[in-house]
């Protein structure tokens, strides 16, 4: 582990391509910049019947947040849009870092069905709670052992 004085990563800068001639290198989101890698931080927690997902998203509402469980995978993605049309009656924006774009993340949960998964969204953070599946039974050999 690097001190903290070096700031987030001692990296970045060292690899950073200015140029853009490796876009695929590209760390840069346009909804939150370098520290997107830092978006939908999610802790996962076992209790005795479910698994309870708590995923930081600040900043979004609720209508900006979609959900969705297909082929035992769950996909949360939030969109962000920003109205840049929107004048500021008070003057002119001098800077603006936020932008319109979107994030997601998936989660593979098994099959389960959708009307058992619940889920909040309250102060920033989307609570899922997902129930546990039942533990199935492997097949008991079918061969005879050979003295």
């Amino acid at each position: 582990m690097l001190p903290s004085i070096f700031g987030e990563n001692l990296f970045d800068d060292l690899f950073r391509d200015d140029f853009g001639m490796f876009p695929a290198w590209s760390d840069r989101n346009p909804l939150y910049g370098k520290h997107a890698k830092n978006m939908m931080k999610t802790d996962v927690r076992e209790t005795e019947d479910t698994y309870e997902l708590d995923i930081d998203l600040p900043g979004f509402k609720k209508d900006e947040l979609n959900l969705d469980l297909k082929n035992g995978y769950l996909t949360i993605q939030a969109t962000k849009g920003l109205d840049k049309d929107e004048k500021d009656k008070n003057g002119k924006y001098i800077r603006q870092e936020r932008y319109a774009g979107s994030m997601s993340r998936s989660f593979y949960v098994g099959e389960i069905p959708m009307e058992a998964v619940k889920a909040r969204y309250e102060d920033g953070i989307l609570r899922i709670s997902l129930p546990k599946q039942e533990k199935k039974a492997l097949p008991k050999p079918t061969t005879i052992a050979i003295e």
